[in-house]
């Protein structure tokens, strides 16, 4: 029973790494990389869209990114919205394509990606930790209804206690390469 509550929950603590992973993915690290305009919405066709749904991003080398409306007309609405992100980012636009040249990151920067990384690295442990949280109340109540014994509760705490570790410890992997990405000229 306990085995089929942990089971029940496993997305949730599935659904903590992956948010982890996407917010990790938009911090910078000095490298061109698609995943930092995720966060741009284009005005476009009388809605907000992301970027990815009007443009290519490609990275044309390890400083520059190019985005390619599908529709030239949009050049403009692209330019002005990762303007009004307000990522750091001067576009320009040569009425093709659009050219991002990332600035190279100094010390001081770089030290505040570290920071962001790890204020990303807790929120992510809580997301873990609050799963953690509904399913011991799950065994709680399931041991309080009967279904379930005290000894069979303290073994599907255990194995919980177990996979909380496993996701922990892959939150503080993934950080640990992000850091080194970061540092890293």
């Amino acid at each position: 029973m306990t085995d089929q509550i942990l089971q029940n929950h496993k997305p949730d603590f599935e659904k903590a790494l992956e948010h982890y992973a996407h917010e990790l993915s938009g911090v910078r690290t000095g490298r061109a990389n698609p995943a930092l305009l995720n966060t741009v919405q284009v005005e476009s066709y009388g809605s907000k869209m992301p970027i990815e749904h009007i443009a290519s991003v490609t990275v044309s080398d390890a400083r520059t990114l190019t985005i390619s409306p599908w529709d030239k007309g949009q050049l403009q609405a692209v330019e002005k919205a990762i303007q009004m992100a307000n990522l750091g980012f001067n576009p320009s636009n040569d009425g093709q394509v659009i050219r991002i040249t990332l600035p190279p990151l100094n010390e001081e920067r770089r030290k505040e990606m570290v920071k962001l990384v790890g204020q990303i690295a807790e929120k992510a442990r809580i997301g873990v930790r609050n799963a953690r949280e509904d399913v011991i109340k799950e065994m709680k109540k399931a041991e309080s209804d009967g279904k379930i014994s005290k000894d069979d509760l303290a073994r599907g705490q255990k194995k919980l206690q177990e996979t909380v570790d496993k996701y922990n410890e892959e939150i503080k992997r993934m950080a640990g390469e992000k850091e080194k990405e970061v540092m890293t000229v």
